[in-house]
Parts: structure tokens; sequence; C-alpha cells
């Protein structure tokens, strides 16, 4: 055969990490961007209200919960007021997150002009749907300036619920630039899926650039696993720290093992996690794996103070990332997602200084043998310990709220026996349906029989919508 031939291609490893980051993500980077990080609700709440202010065509406003309460009627008012001006206003809520929302909170909107859709209202005979829930936190407006992350709309993020409170621990990010644009088109896929449809002069077209950040939108949908591969792939390509912050974290296995595989091999792998949750359960649930984490040479810390609620990472100095997806099954493959993956050197800064400001406020999870006979000691399973924080957190005095959810729980308790606090009540509840069974077979029956019932009408529905997909 004559006739020049192709050299070899020679693709390095940076660029074989950023292809495979690339189609995880769904997208490729967009460059042009200027980002701000915003740490905690009132900073970002006031970015919000001032990218609502600063509108002149439409604002697109999505959130998981919006609470009829202080904070919430704040941008009700806001929202309102900026649809009497002649903007287009639109609301998206999912209908489970804002299903205690007053519907007056709701009709005063409407009746200023602001279009509001709920996603997905839970349906008696829609099963799958109502466990595939629109987690995604974003505002934007003209397509331009956007802010999303892991806040919701409600007191809680103010510190107002209770006197004397602090506002939850949370993170978001505003962008400016044309990432802002690709956020405002994954609302119009919500949208749309709530049986909306945008004008073609509320779509936001070319977008002029603002600064020298390069941004990946994740806009994560059921079963596709955007945010959950790209996570993963962070994991196993990081070269010297991965850090972590995660409200809800019940890894999944194969990320799980990746945290573990990175930490074994010598990246510097830090979590930080709340120290008391709104959710219980998760909680106890995150500290089940503690053990073979801390093993592998991760790091863990617990945070002292009102919940931590953010889903941030930064890794290796260079990768951000912020958005609304917890580490667990349900935020990476069972929900609307909406995430960011940040290429800038300040950003990546930013966050690994506010990381730092918070692992200095936390308990760090450490192993330590049982205390006792050398043999004794020896022979038995390390026990969890929590180290005292380097900066002593500012007093906080729990909120009505987080005493409610957090009544009777003993922290040395759920720390040693953290499976015994998860199984001891399934045990309860298995006991006291078999003594159901016994003591009253008859209607316990029919009740089963209903139950089932039900179910078979929910998957025959199911089965009849995705053939009808096809």
């Amino acid at each position: 055969m004559t006739g020049g031939s192709a050299g070899p291609l020679v693709v390095s490893a940076e660029q074989t990490v950023t292809s495979a980051i690339n189609r995880a993500a769904g997208g490729r980077p967009i460059p042009g961007n200027a980002v701000r990080l915003l740490i905690d609700g009132p900073d970002a709440y006031q970015a919000m209200l001032e990218a609502i202010a600063g509108a002149t065509r439409w604002i697109h406003f999505e959130n998981y919960i919006i609470r009829s309460d202080a904070a919430g009627w704040r941008f009700a008012d806001a929202l309102a007021a900026r649809a009497r001006e002649g903007v287009h206003v639109r609301v998206l809520y999912d209908g489970l997150g804002s299903l205690a929302t007053k519907r007056a909170y709701w009709r005063a909107l409407r009746e200023a002009g602001v279009e509001v859709r709920p996603f997905r209202p839970l349906s008696p005979v829609d099963l799958v749907s109502n466990f595939s829930r629109n987690h995604r936190k974003l505002v934007v407006a003209d397509g331009s300036r956007a802010v999303m992350g892991g806040l919701c709309i409600g007191c809680e993020w103010t510190g107002e619920d209770d006197a004397g409170g602090h506002p939850w621990r949370d993170t978001a990010v505003e962008i400016a630039g044309p990432a802002a644009a690709v956020l405002d088109q994954a609302f119009g896929r919500t949208w749309a899926v709530a049986g909306g449809t945008l004008p073609e002069g509320d779509v936001a077209g070319r977008v002029t650039p603002q600064g020298d950040a390069e941004v990946r939108v994740i806009g994560g949908e059921p079963g596709r696993e955007r945010a959950y591969r790209v996570i993963e792939l962070l994991a196993a390509g990081s070269i010297s720290r991965l850090w972590i912050t995660d409200a809800y974290l019940v890894a999944p296995p194969r990320l799980f093992q990746a945290l573990r595989d990175a930490a074994r091999d010598g990246v510097d792998v830090r979590l930080l996690v709340p120290g008391s949750s709104d959710l219980p359960l998760v909680r106890n649930l995150s500290r089940i794996g503690y053990r073979d984490l801390l093993r592998s040479g991760v790091r863990i810390f617990e945070w002292e103070g009102p919940m931590l609620h953010a889903k941030s990472l930064v890794a290796d100095g260079r990768w951000t990332r912020v958005g609304s997806s917890n580490l667990n099954p349900s935020s990476l493959v069972g929900n609307w997602e909406l995430d960011v993956l940040i290429e800038d050197q300040a950003m990546a800064d930013a966050m690994e200084r506010q990381f730092r400001l918070d692992v200095a406020r936390s308990r760090e999870v450490v192993r330590r043998p049982v205390r006792g006979p050398h043999r004794i000691s020896a022979a038995l399973p390390t026990v969890l310990w929590r180290e005292d924080p380097e900066v002593a957190e500012a007093a906080h005095r729990p909120t009505r709220r987080e005493r409610r959810r957090c009544a009777g729980l003993a922290v040395r308790t759920l720390i040693a026996s953290a499976r015994r606090s998860i199984f001891l009540p399934l045990s309860a509840v298995l006991v006291s349906l078999g003594v159901l069974f016994f003591a009253l077979p008859t209607i316990t029956a029919y009740v089963f029989g209903a139950l089932c019932g039900w179910l078979a009408l929910s998957a025959w529905r199911e089965a009849f919508r995705r053939r009808a997909d096809r």
C-alpha cells in the first residue's frame, strides 16, 4: 500500500478525563461567564432579589420548596411587582415539596399576572411520578443572569423561623453570561414537563460574555445519572484533593467505592456532612458507612450548628461543583436536578477557603479502640468518636422545628449504634404488622388486597404510558 499515513493520535490523560466529563455532563464547557460564590441564605436571597429587580423581559423562578412564610412572601411580593410592571414571570414549584404552601400564596401570584405551575402534583395512581420530583433551585433573569444552588425558599435559610435562630448553612452560585442562557433552557424543559410552553420571545438566545469562567450545566433527569457520573469521574480523576459537602449523603455503592479508591491512592478525600439533620434517618444511614470510609483514609467531618444543607464539591483546586443534587440514589438517579461544574481558579480558591472555614467549625469523626484491658480492646472493633472543632461555633439555639425533629435523639447512641437506630424501628414496625395479621386476619387481608390492587393499577398505567411514548 502506498501513500502517506496519519501519525499516531496522542491524547493526554487530562484530555481523556475532560472528554469523559463532557459526555457525562451532557455538554461541553460554556466559556465567558462571571461567577460568584454565595454562602448561606441572606447573601443568596439578596442576589436572587437583585436578579428579579433587574429583569426587563422575563423571570423564570423554579424551586422544590417555596414556603408561604415571611421569606416566601418577600419573593412573592417581588415577583408580583415585576409582573404588574409587564415583565413575564413564571414560577414552577414541586407538587410534593411545596405541598404545605398555602393556596393564598399561589392565588396572590396569579392575581398579579404571574404564571404559576405545579410540577407533578401527587397522584394516587401514578406512583412512579410521585417518587420523581423536581428538586431544582433556580432563578433566571432575561436568560443572562442566574442564581442556582441548594437553597429552597423559606425562613430556615434566613434564620427567621425562630427568635435568635441562625440560617441554615447552604451554598449557591451567581452566574452572568452564556451559561445563564443554558440554565434558562433547562427551566424550559421542566416547564414543558409541567404542561407549559415558552413563547419564542422568552427563550434565551445569544448572550454577551461577562467573564472568564467555563461552566458546564448538568441538567439531571430521572434515569440519566448525569451528576452521578460526573462526580464519579472527578473522584476517579482527582490527583491531590477532593473535598465534598453534602446534606443527605447515602452514597450509592459505585460512588462509595470511588471515594474509597481515591483515598487509598493518596488523594486527600474529605466529607463534610450534618452533625444534626432535619432528616435524622438519612443522617443515620450516612453513618453506617463511616467505618469503611475511615479505614480507606477518607476524613469525615460533622458540622456543628444549624442544618448543613449545601451540596458542593471542589477537586484539585480546579473543579467546583454546586447544585441541587445530594449524593444519594434519590437525587442521583430519580429526581430532576440542576448542577453546574465550574472551571475557574478564583471560584475553586473561594470554595476551598469556605470548606476550611466549615471544617474548622466541625467535629472530625475518628476511630478509637475500646477502652479496657489491651487483650479485650484489641479483640473488639473500634468505636467512632468525634473530635472537638478547631473553632467554637457561634452559639446556636435550636429552633422549634429543629427541636421537634431531633427530640429523643442522643448523639452518642447515634454515632456508636447507627445500625441499631435504623433496624430497631424497622423491627418494631414488622412486629406490629405481624401482630395485626394474627389479631385481625380478615381486616388485614382486605387492606393488603386493596393495596395490591392499587399497586397493580399504578404499574399497569405506567407500562401503558411508556408503551405509548415509544
